[in-house]
């Protein structure tokens, strides 16, 4: 079904009430649930699940097999790579209701969540991170920072444009991005684009 401002699949479903920005593209086998908030040019690849409660800003790219639960709010530019993982109970039991005890999770812009990885919930991923696939995300995330391993563990610092910043972890530096130009100013354990 073509609409007037984005794409959907023959396949896919959008539950009235659903919001979803100019030339977004919906997937094969998408659900969009009706509460779910989306910006414009979002892609949603096969076999996304977009719950209610959900907010997914302007540019992001879910891949596919990729379920965005309740409380999860995906601020700009976020990538989220296949089949990677979102929580939104911290202890789930089968025989246990805890619908009231969802913790919101927080993606900050710009920010890459890897293949596999597994973002449990109640954390905050910051601006231009970088969880690489497979990780196992348990805790918040500082921005530009990249995370590994099981569970995450942070090895560096990335650049907005998605390149590995020559920087130590904690202390004082600055680095260069070697395809843009930029520079990165290391503050303790912050790290911060100089203003060009």
């Amino acid at each position: 079904m073509q609409t007037m401002d984005y794409f959907v699949h023959d396949s896919a479903i959008v539950d009235d009430g659903a919001q979803i920005g100019e030339d977004s593209r919906v997937w094969h086998f998408v659900h969009v649930c009706g509460g779910a908030r989306i910006g414009q040019g979002v892609s949603l690849g096969q076999n996304v699940f977009v719950g209610n409660k959900v907010t997914i800003g302007d540019h992001c790219k879910v891949q596919n097999n990729v379920s965005v639960y309740d409380n999860v709010h995906l601020k700009e530019g976020v990538f989220c790579g296949p089949s990677m993982v979102f929580t939104n109970v911290y202890n789930p039991r089968s025989l246990i209701e805890r619908k009231d005890e969802y913790r919101d999770t927080l993606v900050k812009k710009g920010a890459t969540l890897g293949a596999n990885c597994t973002i449990v919930c109640g954390v905050t991923i910051g601006a231009y991170s970088f969880v690489g696939a497979g990780a196992v995300v348990n805790k918040d995330v500082s921005d530009y920072a990249l995370v590994v391993g099981v569970p995450g563990r942070q090895i560096g610092w990335m650049s907005e444009f998605g390149e590995q910043l020559d920087l130590p972890l904690s202390g004082e530096g600055r680095a260069t991005c070697q395809h843009t130009g930029a520079v990165y100013t290391l503050n303790g354990q912050t790290v911060t684009k100089e203003d060009a």
